[in-house]
């Protein structure tokens, strides 16, 4: 019945896509002012075609416009309404992504730089069989190099100990970001690779967007605006710690970010290892005298055929994903049968194994990849899914440190139910406030995007469903990203997307992300996840029409005019 039902979908979406189309085409001639109405359309296009990219064509940066265009053919979204049954109603995201049943006692909301950054050292140090970190980059500053002599004590040790250890250590970061500078992340890690060349893996990943003319006219510093690995995961043996956060001091220091950490989860953490291993696989691999080369056999990122290339980071990635979902699955299937014929053997199992019993799962871990240079498309669908099927009265509290929406999540939040309260940082906590040259104007450009959207809300009366907040922090700067989603009726939220995401254009179309959405059940959990939802939230300040009157929102008109063609860059 159920293949009945998906064949029937299928047939639907297929015979329909004509219509789809149309649809598009009528949103498209909408007056800007209708931008209700043609969210609406767009809700409806979206059920009939939900896999096509409905946004490369909207770019106004037309010499770029191969760029935008993904390289290999977009993964399509299976049927996704919500279960009406099981333990919670987000159970369909498992037809996309392996689900991780753990209990709540393994979750661990953490709340400043500072408790961040000492937790990475903790864990470095306690590390016997795996330390795995992916970050955009690696500071060159004292506290970064405190980090790196971790790393060196801790596979010091654990050479002492046995002779040979069985300790890896494995560094995915983006090249570009990671190559910046006479003094960049590779000669800070350069040296742990000449003393443990056996145990230390560095990967330096290169967008193959990046290429020919264009790499060799753009400057180093605008360099990365073409693509980025945007990753930000740290795992050490089976603890993992999921953040927006980057291995620079100030996100040690006065960089807000959220941080979670998922204690003892072994399955987990199988899952970000083999997910780093497979990016790195394809990234350029960092030598002991500072050169890169690729792994034998692979293709290289800008120098070899893109297709190609894309191809193959597709199937290595969308590997991972898939063989940890088919685990999963036989894992579930065991349980129910194990419960339905009454036996304990598989807990007896698992209380061998952990040395005590396991603990009855009520929180639930969905890894959400996005990968468009890839074709790989999971988060972008889960989350326009979830805020498409947010039920009238229910909230969303949703944060993101650049302001920059993708048109789909602008159209959804103001064509949908719920009620929203988005948080974003003022001009002053902005990451490049104060910051030299065309940078500088970035804080400006991010005012005029803001701006832009308060008037569709205020045109479309839905200040009281839909509104922003600015977080200001003396001497701060804000970072955070993800959402919470608190059901109609609740005081608390059951579900939170947490990771690198910002949801805007390069988080979607350019760069490698990977956040987790968190379901839980328990009260405890809900309100630690509340209570950081509270804590950030407390620092801001509602937006209103005088906000923009203030002398410190005056947008020039050069950045009013290259806002719109610069946009999706940023």
């Amino acid at each position: 019945m159920a293949a009945g039902g998906s064949g029937r979908r299928a047939g639907l979406m297929a015979a329909a896509a004509g219509g789809a189309a149309l649809w598009r085409r009528l949103s498209a001639w909408l007056p800007r002012g209708r931008l209700g109405l043609a969210a609406l359309l767009g809700r409806l296009s979206d059920r009939l075609s939900r896999g096509r990219d409905r946004r490369a064509r909207r770019s106004s940066w037309l010499l770029l416009a191969p760029l935008l265009t993904p390289p290999v053919p977009v993964i399509a979204a299976p049927p996704c309404s919500l279960c009406p049954e099981g333990a919670h109603r987000f159970q369909w995201i498992r037809n996309l992504v392996p689900e991780f049943g753990i209990s709540s006692s393994h979750v661990k909301v953490l709340s400043s730089p500072a408790e961040f950054y000492e937790l990475l050292k903790v864990q470095i140090k306690t590390a016997k069989q795996r330390v795995v970190m992916a970050s955009l980059y690696l500071g060159t500053g004292l506290l970064e190099q405190e980090l790196v002599d971790c790393l060196e004590e801790t596979l010091e040790k654990s050479l002492q100990a046995k002779g040979s250890s069985n300790l890896r250590v494995s560094i995915l970061l983006d090249y570009t970001r990671g190559s910046r500078g006479r003094k960049n992340s590779r000669t800070m890690l350069i040296p742990l690779l000449q003393r443990f060349p056996e145990q230390v893996r560095v990967s330096l990943f290169h967008t193959p967007n990046l290429r020919g003319l264009l790499r060799l006219l753009i400057p180093e510093r605008f360099n990365e605006t073409i693509g980025l690995q945007h990753i930000k995961v740290y795992l050490f043996d089976d603890n993992v710690i999921l953040s927006g956060a980057n291995l620079s001091d100030l996100y040690f220091t006065n960089r807000q970010d959220r941080y979670v950490l998922l204690q003892d989860s072994p399955e987990i953490a199988d899952f970000f290892t083999e997910l780093v291993d497979a990016i790195g696989d394809v990234s350029l691999q960092l030598q002991q005298d500072d050169t890169v080369q690729m792994m034998e056999g692979m293709v290289h990122p800008y120098q070899g055929d893109k297709m190609a290339y894309c191809e193959i980071a597709n199937r290595r990635v969308m590997e991972v994903i898939n063989s940890a979902r088919t685990r999963q699955e036989l894992l579930h299937a065991k349980t129910f049968h194990s419960s339905q014929q009454g036996s304990s053997l598989l807990s007896q199992q698992g209380s061998q194994a952990s040395g005590g019993l396991k603990p009855e799962p009520d929180t639930w871990i969905y890894p959400l990849i996005q990968m468009k240079p890839f074709g790989i498309q999971i988060d972008e669908m889960v989350t326009e899914t979830l805020l498409t099927e947010a039920e009238r009265d229910a909230r969303i509290y949703l944060t993101t440190g650049y302001f920059n929406l993708t048109q789909a999540y602008m159209d959804l939040i103001l064509g949908t139910r719920a009620e929203y309260r988005i948080l974003l940082a003022s001009p002053e906590v902005n990451g490049f406030f104060g910051a030299k040259g065309v940078a500088g104007a970035i804080p400006a450009a991010y005012v005029y995007i803001e701006h832009q959207f308060y008037s569709e809300v205020c045109y479309l009366h839905q200040q009281e469903r839909v509104q922003l907040q600015e977080y200001s922090r003396a001497g701060w700067t804000f970072h955070a990203k993800g959402l919470w989603l608190y059901l109609a009726g609740s005081d608390l939220p059951c579900l939170t997307l947490i990771g690198s995401p910002n949801f805007g254009y390069r988080s979607v179309h350019r760069d490698l992300e990977a956040q987790v959405a968190i379901v839980t059940e328990n009260k405890a959990l809900q309100q630690q996840l509340h209570q950081e939802q509270e804590q950030l939230y407390h620092r801001s300040g509602v937006v209103s029409s005088s906000t923009f009157e203030q002398p410190n929102r005056y947008v020039k008109l050069w950045v009013k005019l290259v806002t719109p063609l610069i946009k999706n860059f940023f």
